[in-house]
């Protein structure tokens, strides 16, 4: 009786389920793929985010100069009421949709529970941060920070949950993870159907061994990558059997060519045949017309008779004679039809038909290889550039729980700050008076901008607006900075590596190693979690890495195939891996935390173009300036 209750129960739970997932799909914006929020409907009736409709609306010109809204599932155009106002405010124009609201509020009121209402990000909270949180997982049941969501949905792992908003008074919950009475710091796993009851991994070992009968309650990990795989597999399979069909449906259709020129060809020379039949049909009847006639004159008495046999057999031999010639002479005839399959080169083109690629991906070694993901771009153009921005250095800072990314922009002589609060993109700049060029972080909030053609440093105070808070006079120029200790910072002038104190003073020099001239042109630099100094060399085409010594503790000059062309910016991730660009190639590589190659992590088929610095904030996400252009991506 208690086995069939729970079968009862199961079998309920699994009928609701599907109810709420139907619901949910209902309830699914098309664009964002998420419940909807602020839901307004469109006048051909379908029902979008707001927020959704505006991104929608800035990516197409015509409709903004059309001043229509499109709908981007049937393409049908909605008139904005009011078109004086800006693009951003035509879709709260649209009337809200009451109905899908009311169904979304009931939804939430039926499946969730009162929870800490939480502001900042926790994933942030857990590295000692404090971010404002934009989203909710209901998943991972943790709000999560802009940032943290793009890295949420790149990983394989929570690419599928579906984020709410904040703003709900209640937050959407995942199914609730049963603890097991007897040992409460498990998870329940098991339903043992002998006994009816639920059961985790110690208690199927200490009590139920006896069972016979066992369900698993979740699926591990590894049958949930089973299961997937063979989604996967069978996807595959169907496009597979889609692009075939696609090829063997184009050979038929040149199978029905040939065979429509071979009837229409075959027609024509049967119509041809027949014609000449008829003709030979027309010519022998005349001809036993003139024979009668001859034979009938010949048994005549009169001789006028004989005359005009005569005169008949002379004009009648000279018309057949006229249309033989002129049928043997005009006529071409088709002697015979012949078809020359070319199986050579058909096969030939078999061989060479490439119907596509399986990639299987491999993770090995110790060090795994990262796959770049693109999730933003920023453009560094400001409306007081005079001459076309480039970035020449990057860092990213943590400023009242807002990431600020920092850019020096060579060419129109500014520190550069971009950022965004109350879910609008800002900037600020400061002028300097000559080209800035390497950028270091000094403090939480401040950085060290490195001014080589005045053989200045100054100091810049973040809040995230920018403030000039001191400036400090060098005995030569330095193009790229590296803060070592509060106390001193690494230099990379012409053909060295300075080690200065906060005044400027030269501690020490690095310039060689063995004799041997270590440095021609150290752009770009940064110092690595054991305090050592990773220099980039334009003039060497090398990565140096030296102690505060000067000691070189190794050295990355590959030659052949692997030669660094323009090695520029470079970074390192929290493990210890090292990042570096080669503007030249548009690659970035990645190098152990020894120097020793790993792979082409980006490329310029992933979106850059003349990479120049780079710099990877506390989520191990990537920034790449680009010419005027900053792209970040995220390392999976």
């Amino acid at each position: 009786m208690a086995r069939t209750s729970i079968a009862s129960t199961v079998t309920v739970l699994q009928m609701a389920t599907s109810w709420n997932e139907k619901v949910t799909e209902f309830l699914t914006c098309v664009i964002c793929q998420e419940l909807y929020t602020d839901p307004c409907t469109l006048r051909c009736d379908y029902t979008f985010c707001r927020k959704c409709v505006t991104a929608y609306i800035q990516t197409r010109p015509d409709a903004v100069q059309s001043k229509t809204i499109p709908c981007s599932f049937c393409r049908q155009d909605t008139k904005v009421p009011d078109q004086s106002r800006p693009v951003k405010e035509w879709a709260g124009q649209i009337k809200p949709s009451i109905i899908i609201q009311g169904l979304i509020d009931t939804q939430a009121g039926d499946t969730t529970e009162d929870i800490a209402d939480s502001q900042h990000c926790y994933v942030c909270w857990e590295l000692g941060e404090t971010t404002r949180a934009a989203l909710w997982c209901p998943d991972c049941e943790v709000p999560l920070c802009d940032r943290c969501v793009r890295t949420h949905r790149a990983s394989p792992d929570s690419r599928e949950h579906k984020l709410s908003d904040l703003s709900w008074r209640h937050r959407m919950k995942r199914n609730r993870k049963l603890t097991c009475t007897d040992h409460t710091d498990e998870q329940v796993k098991f339903l043992f159907m002998d006994c009816s009851r639920l059961s985790c991994q110690s208690c199927s070992v200490l009590y139920h061994r006896k069972c016979e009968s066992v369900v698993t309650l979740k699926k591990s990990k590894h049958e949930l990558k089973v299961t997937s795989l063979s989604e996967t597999h069978q996807l595959i399979h169907a496009n597979i059997q889609a692009i075939t069909e696609t090829i063997v449906k184009n050979i038929k259709l040149k199978e029905q060519q040939l065979l429509d020129e071979l009837d229409t060809i075959t027609r024509t020379i049967t119509d041809d045949i027949q014609a000449v039949l008829k003709h030979e049909e027309i010519e022998m009847q005349m001809y036993r017309q003139h024979c009668e006639f001859i034979d009938q004159a010949l048994v005549s008495d009169c001789e006028m008779d004989l005359y005009d046999a005569y005169q008949a057999w002379e004009s009648g031999a000279v018309e057949l004679g006229d249309v033989r010639d002129t049928n043997t002479a005009d006529t071409r005839r088709i002697d015979a039809i012949r078809f020359t399959p070319d199986t050579d080169n058909v096969q030939h083109i078999l061989d060479d038909l490439q119907l596509g690629k399986i990639g299987v991906t491999y993770q090995t070694g110790t060090c795994r290889k990262s796959y770049p993901v693109m999730v933003d771009t920023t453009d560094g153009w400001m409306e007081e550039d005079v001459e076309e921005p480039d970035l020449h250095d990057v860092t990213v800072l943590l400023v009242n729980g807002i990431q600020t990314c920092v850019v020096t922009d060579a060419k129109n002589k500014f520190v550069k700050s971009f950022y965004t609060t109350n879910n609008q993109p800002c900037h600020s700049r400061l002028p300097l008076d000559d080209s800035p060029s390497g950028v270091t972080q000094l403090k939480e909030n401040q950085v060290m901008v490195a001014v080589p053609d005045s053989s200045q440093i100054v100091t810049v105070e973040v809040i995230p607006d920018l403030v000039l808070l001191s400036t400090i006079t060098t005995s030569k120029g330095y193009y790229s900075l590296a803060v070592l200790s509060p106390s001193s910072l690494a230099a990379g002038g012409s053909a060295c590596v300075d080690i200065l104190d906060m005044t400027g003073d030269v501690l020490r020099s690095v310039t060689t190693h063995n004799s041997e001239t270590l440095f021609t042109y150290p752009a770009y630099m940064c110092v690595n979690n054991k305090g050592n100094i990773l220099v980039s060399d334009w003039g060497k085409t090398s990565v140096t890495c030296v102690t505060s010594e000067g000691d070189v503790v190794w050295r990355y000059a590959p030659t052949g195939g692997k030669a660094l062309s323009i090695p520029a910016g470079i970074s390192t991730t929290k493990k210890g891996d090292i990042m570096v660009v080669d503007k030249d190639a548009e690659t970035m590589i990645q190098l152990k935390e020894t120097g020793e190659y790993v792979s082409d992590v980006i490329t310029s088929q992933d979106g850059i173009n003349q990479p120049l610095s780079l710099c990877i904030d506390k989520h191990d996400s990537v920034l790449v300036t680009c010419g005027r252009e900053i792209k970040t991506f995220i390392l999976t």
